[in-house]
């Protein structure tokens, strides 16, 4: 079965005129459906991770800061949110919803979280939007199940996946990639264990030739157990914090690359959405809808 793993509580309510499109969440799941792909999917809904599971990677006492309120306005500002309890709730939901995608890829070969990609964060406070690094906290738990030796996150978001570089820099079984555009947030650039730098306006043929040689190289010197894929659509020309010229037809054909590469493998492939930043929202939806698509077509040539 192709999974989807999503949930309602996902949409979060922040003022009019905020960058973040977080009501984004609920209408990509309507849209799915109304285009007839989610008919496609099995879904899953997670449950809230617990403050002890996210305390085993992030700092206790800002694990426990977000939980209750207590969050600094300084931390708050970097963060790029106001706190609420719906804002609590989902950053405690994401991070299993995550992890629930990946562990359904491992037994299925495939599977899609309507959210995630929240690799801005960090051990000890937040960053661009992003509460609790998703991808470490899926990578770290699954690196304790039986037969999982290696993770890859493959980190396709325009923007550099810093937070989980740092966070996973010690673990040698969780491989960090990340191909961002040199010159885009944030200012000071991690160390990934393969950081592959765009130039601005790169177009979908040099993209995809970037991408394509990755991939290669990667197949060349690890065979991980199971990768996680930062989709982000921030890559879209049309996205007001990217700054590359990939059209849509290029974001399908990344999709389409990058998951026929690892499942042609057997390798198991858990996706998340990412980044995507379009006053249009209507627009940046059908822009992640890229992924479910690519994923049930996958699904069907290789995994059944």
């Amino acid at each position: 079965m192709l999974h989807i793993v999503s949930h309602p509580d996902y949409d979060i309510p922040l003022a009019d005129g905020h960058r973040f499109p977080s009501r984004k969440f609920t209408r990509l799941i309507s849209h799915l459906d109304a285009e007839g792909i989610l008919a496609e999917f099995t879904h899953a809904t997670p449950i809230p991770a617990t403050i002890e599971a996210l305390s085993q990677i992030h700092d206790p006492n800002y694990v426990a800061s977000i939980h209750d309120g207590s969050i600094t306005t300084e931390a708050l500002r970097v963060l790029g949110f106001e706190w609420s309890e719906a804002l609590a709730r989902r950053s405690f939901l994401a991070p299993n919803g995550t992890l629930m995608t990946a562990r359904l890829a491992r037994e299925h070969g495939l599977a899609c979280h309507a959210a995630g990609g929240t690799h801005h964060a960090h051990y000890g406070h937040g960053a661009g939007f992003c509460v609790f690094n998703d991808i470490a906290f899926t990578a770290i738990n699954l690196l304790r199940d039986p037969g999982i030796d290696q993770v890859l996150i493959l980190d396709c978001d325009v923007h550099q996946g810093d937070g989980t570089a740092r966070m996973l820099m010690d673990e040698d079984r969780a491989v960090t990639v990340s191909l961002h555009c040199a010159t885009n947030y944030p200012a000071r650039k991690a160390i990934s264990d393969f950081d592959i730098e765009l130039d601005r306006g790169l177009d979908n043929e040099g993209y995809l030739a970037i991408l394509a040689d990755t991939l290669s190289k990667l197949a060349g010197v690890m065979r991980p157990d199971i990768v996680i894929y930062d989709a982000g659509v921030d890559i879209h020309i049309d996205d007001r914090l990217g700054y590359l010229n990939v059209t849509d037809q290029g974001l399908r054909a990344r999709d389409d690359m990058v998951l026929a590469h690892f499942l042609a493998r057997d390798i198991p492939v858990a996706t998340v959405i990412g980044g995507g930043y379009d006053k249009d929202v209507a627009a940046l939806i059908s822009r992640h809808a890229h992924i479910f698509k690519a994923s049930a077509d996958a699904y069907a040539h290789y995994c059944r």
